[in-house]
């Protein structure tokens, strides 16, 4: 898993590891932006804060020469639809006067299980056209994990990326404190596009895209107050408050298995056994792990059956450590726990370890809402009939 920051959050980490960077407002209002403009002072720019690229074409970032032009850019950004990403917050940044504008990220390498630096002295906005239509004027230079970037390594970076000499002591320390952001925070993506000079010498990262491993989290608590929770899909924030592995789909029919492996296959055979009902697919991933206590089955249960889309539930549990009694036992004590807010259908396939025993247990209990399946095939084929009716 990983978050997205804000230009404005980049920004601020930026500034914090000491890139050099322009300074920052961030406001929610016309008023607000006219305030920021005044208290910056000069050309100022009127930054749409989305977490999509494009925010230039689409009239998202605007120049302005007083706090009255600031106002009114701020007018027509925010509420703005940028590619389904609606406009609540804007970034009033100080100006600068561009020479030259270029590119450096470091991103994670997953195939090469590496880091990887991208560089170019031909940066701006078509970076990805520039790399398609002209690839040698971007420079892809493995990263090694342990030595990273010092400072001679960023100075061949520079190199690599045709970097002029004279400018390559100049970007070549800015190089390393953006590894040192990419390091010091857990992330997997740092880029800058533009890092400008200015007509006065400067190098300044003008607009910063920043992505964290969110499996690093507990390394760094502060990171919980840069997630933006608004646009978080509220039965995902509920899973995650939760501790549970959940992923929202588009489906009819609530997953919950034991194992990422067992998951993702119990998709596949419900999204196959649906065809044959209308197109029935898969409302979620949901793993709830080893432990399938009560109190965890009635968290992952809770999360699905208010999730409005799902007409029916497919519990589908290989018992391992975790026995199939004990599961059988979650399951009926977890139905105790949400009372009359559980009215779905579930469908329930046990296997493993004490099978006899959890199945015995949930026929015993013989709970109105409870179907049992003996094979995965087959309760995923009842699962997707109950949600098809």
């Amino acid at each position: 898993m990983s978050v997205d920051l804000f230009e404005y959050q980049a920004r601020d980490l930026f500034e914090s590891y000491g890139v050099p960077v322009l300074p920052g407002i961030v406001a929610d209002t016309p008023e607000e932006v006219r305030a920021a403009a005044e208290k910056l002072g000069g050309v100022t720019v009127v930054k749409a804060q989305v977490k999509v690229g494009g925010r230039g074409k689409a009239g998202g970032v605007k120049v302005a020469k007083d706090p009255q032009a600031a106002f009114e850019a701020a007018q027509s950004i925010l509420g703005l639809d940028i590619k389904g990403h609606v406009v609540k917050r804007v970034m009033v940044a100080g100006g600068a006067r561009i020479a030259e504008e270029f590119y450096f990220s470091v991103l994670l390498d997953r195939a090469n299980r590496s880091y990887l630096s991208l560089t170019s002295y031909e940066g701006g906005m078509e970076i990805e056209q520039l790399a398609v239509e002209r690839p040698e004027a971007l420079a892809r230079i493995e990263v090694d994990p342990i030595a990273g970037i010092d400072l001679e390594t960023a100075k061949s970076i520079a190199v690599a990326a045709k970097f002029p000499a004279e400018l390559v002591d100049k970007v070549a320390p800015v190089f390393v404190k953006l590894w040192d952001v990419y390091t010091g925070e857990d992330a997997t993506l740092v880029e800058v596009n533009p890092l400008v000079l200015t007509e006065e010498g400067d190098i300044i990262a003008l607009d910063g895209k920043v992505t964290l491993d969110e499996n690093a989290g507990f390394r760094h608590p502060q990171h919980e107050a840069l997630e933006d929770k608004d646009a978080a899909d509220p039965l995902e924030a509920k899973a995650k408050a939760a501790d549970l592995n959940y992923v929202k789909l588009d489906g009819e029919v609530g997953i919950i298995g034991n194992g990422a492996g067992l998951v993702m296959s119990t998709l596949d055979v419900v999204s196959y056994a649906g065809e044959k009902y209308n197109g029935v697919k898969p409302a979620n991933f949901l793993d709830i792990g080893g432990g399938a206590s009560a109190a965890v089955m009635a968290a992952g249960l809770d999360v699905i059956l208010g999730d409005a889309q799902v007409k029916s539930v497919f519990v589908n549990v290989f018992g391992g450590i975790t026995a199939c009694d004990a599961v059988a036992n979650g399951i009926i004590g977890a139905l105790e726990v949400l009372g009359d807010t559980a009215t779905k259908p579930l469908v329930v396939r046990l296997d493993g370890n004490k099978v006899d025993e959890g199945r015995a247990i949930l026929a015993a209990a013989n709970h109105p809402l409870v179907t049992l399946a003996t094979t995965m095939d087959e309760g995923a084929d009842k699962a997707a009939e109950l949600a098809s009716l």
